[in-house]
């Protein structure tokens, strides 16, 4: 009988432990044309898909290394932080980007959880010409 209660009591916890999803598990369900649309509405005031201004160019930000475009004037503490750009560490940077990065100058957080999903889908999407996006 005990052994029965302990079933059932693990059979009504999984639900809730199915609805408590980590930090970043949106990424997986992420929008590519709604985080294009996003991009458009949020991000092309500091930043462009090929052209640094404000901010850096985003394409082919998968993989690269932080503070490593050539041309840009990026903050010390960028430069310096060893990060390369994954969908992790993008969640993490576009959710407190002064909380990942102590020191860096991106003035802006995405606090919306799917919001950021659907901007990394799109950001995946920007590989450089003839190279084939990352897999997921």
């Amino acid at each position: 009988m005990a052994t029965l209660r302990s079933a059932l009591r693990a059979l009504l916890c999984l639900p809730a432990f199915a609805l408590a999803a980590p930090p970043g598990a949106a990424q997986a369900g992420g929008d590519a044309a709604r985080g294009k649309q996003l991009y458009s509405q949020q991000c092309i005031a500091c930043h462009s898909v090929d052209v640094s201004m404000a901010g850096p160019a985003h394409r082919g930000v998968f993989g690269r290394k932080a503070g490593s475009l050539a041309g840009f004037a990026y903050s010390d503490a960028l430069r310096r932080s060893r990060i390369v750009w994954d969908a992790g560490t993008l969640d993490r940077w576009l959710s407190n980007p002064e909380q990942l990065v102590p020191g860096q100058s991106m003035n802006y957080a995405v606090a919306d959880a799917q919001a950021r999903a659907d901007l990394i889908a799109y950001l995946r999407t920007l590989e450089p010409a003839g190279k084939p996006p990352p897999p997921r």
